[in-house]
């Protein structure tokens, strides 16, 4: 499920593209209201209601997740402009700094304390920024932007922690984002610039098939996290941007000059530190759990 749910995530450019000529503001605009419609036909189906409004009557986490689903039409938004306008290098690059940014914010937030090679992963990818902004010509704003909204959006969506599951965090997600959606689909469709009515009954599927597209992966992944430990939901992670990556060379066949690949080569090298620091701490406390176990049955 796990593999699936990061599989599905990192070919989602390819889908970007056989919805096309839609723009990304639309493409956006109904992956949210088709996500909402196929989350209420899940909800129905599972006789959910209820947990949906406990969700929405708990202000404490009804309002979490709505600054998360702010958070997430951000990242949606800059993912699928950064896909469709030819960045989708840039892109994939977001959710490779993504677990970077993830430990800078339990630094500054919750005030953790980092170790060694925790620290030397972080100014690794610092100098990284530095060299792809050279390479860029310009800060990297797409990637910045993508690795920090889902950062800050996983760090909200831990609060709300095992009170709300995926399907329920998702449908209020999509239910706060839907009355903007529904107006900018009025108005594109007003302007003559919408193409969900007006390129066939396919292009129609396609765009409507968004709220599977969205919902799917989403469920997959929650229920591999309730499965499995940390450190594999932490390896898998990298599993979609790399995709994206292979994707955004191979078939979109964008450009990767040699600055490029030594600022990406950067990135990954404090991605593979990260790495080795996350195993080695979770082999330690499992040794320690073994200890206290063998300690409390002598």
């Amino acid at each position: 499920m796990g593999l699936s749910a990061y599989t599905l995530w990192g070919l989602l450019p390819l889908y970007f593209m056989a919805v096309a000529p839609a723009g990304p503001v639309e493409i956006v605009a109904g992956r949210i209201l088709f996500s909402l419609l196929f989350c209420a036909l899940l909800i129905t189906l599972t006789r959910s209601w209820p947990a949906i409004r406990t969700a929405f009557r708990n202000k404490a986490v009804s309002g979490t997740l709505a600054l998360a689903a702010v958070l997430i039409g951000i990242n949606w938004l800059t993912y699928t402009y950064g896909v469709t306008s030819g960045q989708a290098v840039e892109a994939s690059l977001g959710y490779f700094i993504n677990p970077l940014v993830s430990v800078l914010l339990g630094v500054i937030i919750l005030k953790e304390r980092l170790r060694p090679l925790q620290w030397v992963a972080v100014g690794i990818s610092f100098v990284a920024v530095g060299i792809l902004t050279f390479s860029y010509g310009k800060l990297p704003w797409i990637a910045l932007t993508l690795a920090f909204s889902f950062g800050f959006y996983g760090f909200l969506k831990k609060r709300v922690g095992p009170r709300v599951d995926a399907l329920t965090s998702l449908s209020v997600e999509t239910a706060v984002l839907a009355p903007l959606a529904a107006i900018t689909m009025i108005i594109l469709a007003v302007n003559g610039t919408a193409t969900l009515a007006t390129n066939g009954a396919g292009h129609f599927w396609i765009l409507a098939a968004s709220g599977v597209i969205t919902a799917v992966p989403l469920l997959l992944f929650g229920a591999s996290a309730r499965r499995l430990p940390m450190t594999t939901i932490g390896l898998l992670q990298y599993i979609a941007p790399l995709l994206q990556f292979i994707v955004a060379l191979v078939v979109f066949h964008e450009a990767m000059p040699a600055e490029r690949w030594i600022g990406f080569c950067v990135v990954w090298l404090a991605l593979i530190l990260l790495t080795v620091d996350m195993v080695l701490a979770a082999r330690r406390n499992a040794i320690s759990r073994r200890a206290d176990a063998a300690a409390v049955v002598a």
